[in-house]
């Protein structure tokens, strides 16, 4: 059977009176899913960076140890030559035997340079590091001090969250489709969730816009469903939230 638009009202109220229940349960837990969530990612991207910097370290000590072999290969090259430097027949072979060792102790220099860098990028990224290390145990501590407040929170306030949850899906039953959306529209569009509003003191309690008199009448009369002409919610009068108390789990 087709609704009135009373039944209409009465039922929107409800379940503005339900979703409002909800939102006051979900602002006792105010930022606190959201700080946990930052915090995760902030773990993360910490656990991300010291993975990194760690693959980094790691090939720096490789290519130390590649150089500390360079340079005793250079080492071991230079004693080879100049063990042939006493049979050498002409200056020639001297010279190019020369030329070799020369070309070693040069490569011995190269190394040693590039090792000092490598130490000082070694040192640099350490502290880097153990800095990063720091500040990931430090937010490890407040994830967890703020995952403790929250599941406190959640624990005192879930059960009474779900059963209004189930509430709100069997009053969203009794609105037509067009209306209901309409009414997700209204409590998205406004940061307090409020698509339902009544007459408080011959003014919207939306927006606290006066309503003109011959308006406030047809909204007590229940005959159209009115919408505030300055924020567009759905009015209903004062009568009609007193009749209506919402409905119980």
């Amino acid at each position: 059977m087709e609704q009135t638009i009373e039944q209409k009202l009465k039922a929107l109220w409800q379940l503005q009176t339900i979703h409002t229940k909800i939102d006051k349960i979900r602002q006792v837990r105010g930022e606190l899913p959201m700080e946990v969530g930052d915090l995760e990612d902030e773990i993360a991207g910490l656990e991300t960076r010291i993975e990194k910097i760690r693959g980094e370290l790691d090939e720096l000590e490789d290519s130390i140890v590649n150089r500390r072999n360079m340079i005793k290969d250079a080492q071991a090259a230079i004693k080879k030559y100049e063990g042939q430097l006493n049979e050498v027949k002409n200056n020639r072979e001297y010279d190019a035997i020369t030329k070799e060792i020369e070309i070693q102790g040069l490569d011995i220099q190269v190394s040693e340079k590039k090792i000092r860098e490598f130490e000082f990028e070694i040192k640099n990224k350490t502290e880097v590091y153990e800095n990063t290390q720091t500040t990931l145990e430090t937010a490890k501590k407040d994830l967890e001090v703020k995952k403790g407040e929250l599941d406190t929170i959640t624990s005192e306030t879930q059960k009474d969250e779900d059963e209004l949850v189930n509430q709100t899906e069997t009053a969203e039953k009794e609105i037509e489709d067009r209306l209901l959306r309409v009414y997700r529209r209204l409590r998205t569009s406004y940061k307090n969730g409020l698509a339902v509003v009544s007459i408080d003191r011959d003014s919207c309690s939306g927006c606290h816009n006066k309503i003109p008199p011959q308006m406030q009448l047809e909204i007590r009369q229940r005959k159209k469903i009115i919408v505030c002409e300055h924020c567009g919610r759905i009015l209903v009068d004062e009568a009609l939230v007193h009749e209506e108390a919402p409905m119980e789990g």
